[in-house]
């Protein structure tokens, strides 16, 4: 179960733990439902996050289409070095803002 701050002006999403195939249908759900039931910028903080497999990525992905239709913008934060790596191989950080851990 994911963390989830909500302020005036963005959600904060902290899944807490890889973001892989065996808990990304619920974690899809829980984003979503922070989209239906917010305004203004979604963050998904990945502070202690290891890895995010291909099915992570497409629910990233998913997640980020549904906010550019309704012109809103999605931000991924505290990204370790290999994930940051593959959002830019994937060009993935010209689509949403892709900030690295300190």
């Amino acid at each position: 179960m994911s963390e989830i701050v909500n302020s005036a002006d963005q959600t904060i999403i902290k899944p807490g733990e890889d973001v892989v195939a065996s808990m990304a249908e619920a974690f899809k759900g829980e984003l979503l439902s922070a989209v239906n039931s917010s305004q203004g910028t979604l963050v998904i903080d990945l502070e202690g996050v290891s890895m995010v497999d291909s099915v992570g990525i497409g629910v990233i992905i998913a997640v980020y289409n549904s906010l550019s239709q309704v012109n809103r913008q999605l931000k991924v934060i505290n990204v370790e070095q290999d994930i940051h790596g593959l959002f830019s191989t994937m060009r993935l950080n010209r689509r949403f803002t892709v900030e690295a851990a300190q």
